[in-house]
């Protein structure tokens, strides 16, 4: 399993202060891309037990309460959906309140028919949900946590 990067103090992801983790591959290669150095299933790192730690320990750093935030790549293509799984569902075990924002190309009602149960096991631990391709021709740089107008902030828990 690969990952891209890990933004320990993120001020520009979502509200507050966040950890940002990304995920390494993308199947969208969405032309415009923030960032298509995440394109290549076999760049990035390899992920290992310390980048958990890592993670564990930006949660926390300070007492400062963290949002978590997961980006990519594609975090929820089938590629990634194992890494996405268990990182959150980690994560989730010892910060169990911590406020979770995930990044998608799929719209939500593709995820919703996605035939992978990890999908919705992911999405139960999931509070906001940015969904949608990025669109060059609908790029708004106005927008909160998005790049284009065809993209959608849904919060999961209403």
């Amino acid at each position: 399993m690969r990952y891209s990067g890990l933004i320990k103090n993120d001020i520009t992801a979502a509200p507050g202060i966040c950890v940002s983790f990304f995920t390494q591959g993308c199947p969208h290669h969405c032309p415009g891309c923030h960032n298509p150095e995440t394109w290549e299933f076999d760049g990035g790192k390899e992920f290992t037990p310390k980048v958990l730690d890592e993670i564990y320990n930006a949660l926390s750093a300070n007492g400062i309460e963290r949002n978590f935030c997961i980006m990519g790549g594609e975090p929820l293509c089938k590629e990634n959906l194992l890494l996405t799984f268990m990182v959150l569902q980690e994560v989730k075990k010892r910060f169990p309140k911590v406020k979770v924002y995930i990044w998608s190309g799929y719209y939500y009602e593709q995820l919703l028919q996605m035939a992978d149960p990890k999908v919705e096991l992911i999405l139960d631990m999931v509070d906001v949900l940015i969904d949608g391709p990025y669109d060059e021709k609908k790029r708004d740089i106005t927008l909160k946590m998005r790049g284009s107008s065809n993209q959608s902030i849904i919060d999961l828990k209403e």
